[in-house]
């Protein structure tokens, strides 16, 4: 039989343990703190802004991308300037245009060697808004966030973790986003087509650009989950006014 001093402590101990087990997040509650430090105003519904991304990646010149969003207008424009050429597209509600070197009268060779399509206009609408609006695009209809968080250690980091599915119609990838413990700030995302063949990418995230009060990755760094192979390095910096 326990004593009073000794029941005391067990009701005490049992408490303790009762209040850390509710303390823990769930996937959903751990997406809202990501988001409030990523987006502690929230902006990004109503996001208009203008971004330039260099990507460098091995044996190739640079890519210079800059995007302009107008989320509540529903534009976006995306002009690429590599070596001598320079290509954009551009999407206002539902028409989609495209133009290469200022030229919209386009041959069926320059579509296809540029890739000027109204489905690859998209494809990198889509693309942008996805990665830049990470991690409020979360909350997108037909985004699955398991439930349960997990706790991960990767390149020498422990992280809390969210695992993402999405509906068929919207994507087929399963995703893992890494969470500072501490301040939740995003800072590894990872997604397989496959995942028991290890195959897809892994990203390391690295600084913050602040831009319209968001804070976005500034620097976002591309391997193989596979083999850790180095893909690219995308480098964020606000562009115009």
């Amino acid at each position: 039989m326990l004593t009073a001093s000794k029941q005391c402590w067990a009701i005490l101990f049992a408490l303790c343990l009762s209040l850390s087990y509710g303390q823990e997040l769930s996937g959903p509650e751990l997406l809202q703190k990501a988001i409030a430090f990523h987006d502690p105003e929230g902006q990004w519904d109503s996001f208009q802004g203008k971004l330039e991304v260099i990507m460098r990646s091995p044996n190739a010149t640079d890519r210079i991308s800059r995007i302009t969003i107008d989320l509540p207008e529903k534009v976006f424009h995306l002009e690429i300037s590599k070596d001598n050429d320079r290509y954009s597209y551009h999407f206002e509600k539902d028409t989609c245009s495209t133009s290469l070197n200022g030229k919209t009268q386009l041959t069926e060779e320059q579509i296809q060697q540029f890739r000027l399509t109204c489905e690859r206009a998209k494809m990198m609408k889509n693309y942008y808004t996805y990665l830049y609006g990470l991690p409020m695009k979360l909350k997108d209809p037909g985004t699955r966030v398991d439930p349960k968080l997990q706790k991960r250690a990767f390149k020498g980091k422990d992280y809390l973790v969210l695992k993402v599915n999405y509906d068929p119609e919207v994507g087929n990838d399963t995703w893992y986003f890494y969470f500072d413990p501490e301040t939740y700030a995003m800072e590894v995302y990872q997604f397989f087509h496959d995942e028991t063949k290890n195959d897809g990418e892994y990203i390391l995230l690295k600084d913050l650009e602040e831009i319209n009060g968001i804070k976005m990755p500034k620097i976002r760094e591309w391997y193989y989950n596979n083999n850790d192979t180095y893909l690219a390095t995308d480098i964020l910096q606000p562009w115009g006014s």
